[in-house]
């Protein structure tokens, strides 16, 4: 029985490492290619920080994504509700509640929206490409009215360094939220990978019918999964709040497709049954990591790799002098979201 149990870990291991092994490959190529055309800017200490801060808001929403990806759903609720959170706890230090009870509402606004979802999805038993689709708007709707349509900013107290590229005491070397960030990433990914829930998660996503069989209790998972997700939303729209120095309630718009195609590129299967949260965080790292080095793109410093001075001069004439134009990023992260996809379509051949 123990070597059947170990057999079957070792499987169940190479085959998460072969599902990570391209994104992460693909996160080594991005990270070179850019440190040859980007040396002096993106190779430091200064920028590191300055992505790891930027990645943060998209790694929280890859976290709870993958579980309910994994579960065989989806929310497209939560850029919406990064900006409700974002502004409730703005509003909540204006008001002059203490920075701790401002965080908590936040973290609070996700949670109720991400058990709205679980109602609407579990019980009510409504698709949840739709149910999402109207809490999107609907949390959007509230977080600008909550907002009168413009950023809240208050007061700043201790937490204003929360999301600071240099960090107070120095020693943290990343921002605090960083650190907050990589515990949460720690805790869910041992919950999705060791746990009994996260066996049911992954049993409901891979045959719900068999799960429920089973003796998996399908609706409380379905409730926890999108609940989890929605939490880990509020704590994303406070950690914007901190990042940006107020509640923006037009914040995050579209995030959740960045969101979705972190968890798609980290090698989780829209159609449930896998997903790690390694993954996505490798995902998220690596569309951050895009957007990052496309800004900071100097053509003129191909020089030095034996590319000519006319070769440089024509990138630059195509792309500008410095930095690659949104429309060829965002044609960059379609075309590897494309490539994951048609790579998880192949896996399950």
């Amino acid at each position: 029985m123990s070597a059947t149990n170990s057999l079957s870990g070792w499987a169940r291991w190479n085959s998460t490492f072969k599902r990570l092994l391209g994104p992460s490959a693909a996160l080594c190529a991005v990270i070179v290619f850019f440190s040859l055309v980007a040396p002096e800017s993106f190779c430091t200490v200064q920028n590191a920080r300055t992505l790891s801060a930027q990645s943060v808001v998209v790694v929280l929403g890859a976290i709870g994504m993958t579980f309910v990806v994994v579960g065989g759903g989806i929310d497209l609720s939560i850029g919406s509700v990064i900006a409700l959170s974002s502004v409730a706890s703005a509003l909540m230090v204006r008001a002059g509640f203490s920075s701790v009870t401002a965080a908590l509402t936040g973290c609070a606004v996700g949670l109720m929206v991400g058990c709205v979802n679980g109602f609407l999805i579990a019980s009510a038993r409504l698709p949840a490409f739709i149910a999402t689709l109207g809490t999107m708007g609907i949390a959007r709707g509230v977080a600008k009215w909550l907002a009168n349509q413009s950023t809240i900013y208050p007061p700043e107290d201790w937490t204003s360094s929360l999301m600071a590229k240099n960090p107070d005491p120095a020693w943290l070397l990343l921002a605090p939220g960083v650190w907050i960030t990589v515990v949460i990433a720690l805790a869910f990914g041992f919950v999705l990978s060791r746990t009994v829930f996260g066996a049911w998660v992954t049993s409901i996503g891979s045959n719900e019918s068999a799960a429920r069989l089973c003796g998996v209790p399908v609706v409380r998972v379905r409730w926890t999964t999108y609940a989890l997700c929605g939490l880990l939303a509020g704590v994303a729209g406070v950690l914007q709040f901190h990042r940006l120095s107020g509640g923006d309630p037009t914040t995050a718009n579209g995030k959740e497709l960045e969101v979705i195609a972190a968890v798609v590129i980290g090698g989780a299967a829209l159609s449930g049954g896998f997903g790690t949260v390694g993954g996505s965080i490798v995902g998220a790292i690596l569309m951050a990591a895009l957007a990052n080095g496309c800004n900071l793109v100097d053509w003129n410093s191909l020089g030095r790799w034996g590319v000519s001075t006319e070769m440089a001069q024509t990138l630059s004439g195509w792309f500008g002098s410095s930095g690659i134009p949104n429309y060829v990023q965002e044609i960059l992260v379609g075309v590897v979201i494309v490539i994951a996809a048609l790579a998880d379509r192949r896996r399950h051949r």
